[in-house]
């Protein structure tokens, strides 16, 4: 499931840097441990936009100018969100780099149809790369439209869906097909205007900072539609629960999708 969390914007102006999932993820870990509940502390089967409002870029970063931010935020396991929320929404207020962020409520994304092809778009960095310390591979730029780019991905994703439990190995046997297609009319567009769609982000795993290169395009997933559901609840690629690899459907009006969430977590 996604819901999307709204927030009283309390000091509109205020910034955040650029690339601020790091920012997000450490705020979201802090919350999952002020609830003391160990398996959801170490629970990693979830995923999250970055922050969507009016924003202004300066040398600072983003600055928002909207009344209010929305964060989506995702994850196959209800009682987790409701875990999340519970705890998120004990505080008035949180603080995000230069923000102040005041949980006002949540909203429901209402159910996709999924199926065996969907075009996406990301609303977050996609990650294809893992990494380690002093290795600088995460870097490495590999160009969409190879197949080694979509064998990467099709390996985090299955690895990342038998982790989860989710699935009997003869299940995960049958998710042979496939295939990511860049959408290359956006991508020769891009590069025409001598603009980017990939970049270097930084990321903190146990304290350490690693730099990986993250790509933003739009692209459809040739997959089963048990894989289809999962990366739409679960990210696709590398880092998904550090605000990796979020998509979106392409073409769809978000707006009439959501319903009034109610959370509860006993």
């Amino acid at each position: 499931m996604r819901v999307r969390i709204i927030f009283l914007l309390k000091n509109r102006g205020g910034h955040v840097p650029f690339h601020h999932q790091y920012l997000l993820a450490q705020m979201i870990k802090g919350i999952l441990v002020k609830g003391g509940d160990e398996k959801f502390i170490q629970y990693s089967f979830y995923n999250f936009s970055g922050l969507k409002g009016q924003t202004k870029i300066s040398r600072k970063g983003l600055h928002f100018y909207s009344s209010r931010v929305t964060l989506v935020f995702s994850s196959p396991n209800k009682q987790f969100i409701d875990y999340f929320l519970t705890n998120l929404f004990e505080f008035n207020q949180v603080e995000l780099g230069g923000l102040y962020l005041q949980p006002e409520t949540v909203e429901l994304e209402d159910r996709i149809e999924v199926q065996d092809s969907l075009k996406f778009v990301c609303i977050s960095p996609l990650v294809i790369l893992n990494s380690s310390f002093n290795d600088s591979t995460a870097k490495r730029f590999i160009p969409p439209e190879t197949d080694t780019f979509s064998d990467l991905l099709y390996e985090s994703t299955i690895e990342r869906m038998e982790a989860s439990g989710m699935f009997l190995k003869e299940q995960l046997e049958g998710f042979y097909k496939f295939q990511v297609v860049p959408d290359k009319t956006y991508i020769a567009r891009l590069t025409a205007a001598q603009k980017k769609f990939a970049r270097i982000y930084p990321v903190y795993d146990r304290d350490v900072k690693y730099e990986i290169r993250g790509y933003t395009f739009p692209f459809t997933l040739y997959a089963a539609k048990e894989v289809q559901e999962f990366v739409l609840h679960c990210g696709l690629g590398q880092f998904t629960h550090k605000g990796f690899g979020m998509l979106d459907v392409a073409h769809s009006n978000p707006n009439s999708r959501v319903l009034k969430y109610e959370f509860s977590y006993a």
